[in-house]
């Protein structure tokens, strides 16, 4: 259990110590990551950004995620989708829904917070927990894309299921709980209280004066 977003941050930060002192660059997957990426950027003494993606949803079901994307269109879709029934001109419609809003943010966002270059940079990609893991592959993918030379993908709590997923993708995964009753990632925070855009903006904004 971890008290909330900063307490979970300050526990991955011991975990991730041995990248102290290697000039990581810390991405944050808004909104509830922004927080915590932010208090693990200065406990790991190292840069900080945002990397935007948007879980894809279900019908009728915004909570269930289908898949994801990423702001330049990238679209990962989950192995239920063909289950589901879910036609073409659905899935479709969502990815041009999320990308609006991630237009909206990526405008909102870099007007007070520089984009750090990925190439060749130690990168860590971190959420505040991992449902089925949508989110972060999108991230991780978009991530890659600009060539890190190592890709980190750091969670205070992931289901089982989504944490293999993921470690696919990065070069270190550090997770520390994933049990196997997971049911949803707010069990595991006993402050889990949403972070709205308002918030994100201000704690950018005060990133980007110090």
């Amino acid at each position: 259990m971890f008290l909330n977003r900063l307490d979970a941050a300050h526990q991955l930060a011991k975990a991730l110590k041995k990248y102290q002192g290697q000039h990581p660059l810390v991405l944050a997957i808004p909104r509830g990551a922004v927080p915590m990426g932010l208090a693990l950027a200065k406990a790991l003494d190292a840069s900080f950004d945002v990397v935007l993606v948007r879980k894809l949803s279900a019908p009728l079901q915004p909570e269930l995620a289908i898949g994801s994307v990423d702001e330049n269109g990238w679209a990962y879709l989950s192995p239920e989708v063909a289950a589901m029934g879910l036609q073409a001109p659905y899935i479709q419609a969502e990815i041009e829904r999320q990308m609006e809003t991630l237009k909206a943010r990526q405008k909102q966002y870099r007007q007070v917070l520089s984009h750090v270059t990925v190439k060749d940079q130690l990168v860590i990609v971190v959420d505040d927990g991992l449902a089925t893991g949508a989110t972060m592959q999108s991230a991780l993918r978009a991530t890659r894309q600009q060539g890190p030379r190592h890709l980190v993908c750091a969670v205070p709590v992931a289901s089982p299921r989504a944490l293999h997923q993921v470690q696919a993708l990065a070069d270190d995964t550090v997770c520390l709980l994933a049990p196997q009753d997971f049911m949803a990632v707010g069990q595991y925070y006993r402050d889990f209280a949403q972070v709205d855009d308002a918030q994100v903006l201000a704690m950018l904004a005060d990133h980007a004066r110090s």
